[in-house]
């Protein structure tokens, strides 16, 4: 199983971009995507973007994130 985390690409430089995580950047490789675009919701494993997503997607998954991080402080 591997992990992927929700980024949206701000910046596009040749075979990299600067991917926001919910207002932490990082560089990231895009060799992956296809056509990748400023703005597109990725999703992002060991510094590679691997898949892109829709926005609807992209914002579902960082609410349910963010609903387990309530769950866990709760605890």
């Amino acid at each position: 199983m591997c992990l992927a985390v929700v980024a949206q690409l701000k910046e596009i430089k040749e075979n990299t971009a600067v991917a926001d995580f919910g207002g932490l950047t990082q560089e990231v490789r895009i060799d992956l995507l296809e056509n990748p675009k400023v703005d597109d919701w990725v999703l992002v494993h060991t510094g590679f973007a691997i898949q892109q997503i829709d926005e609807k997607e992209a914002l579902e998954t960082l609410r349910l994130l963010e609903e387990i991080a309530k769950m866990d402080e709760e605890q």
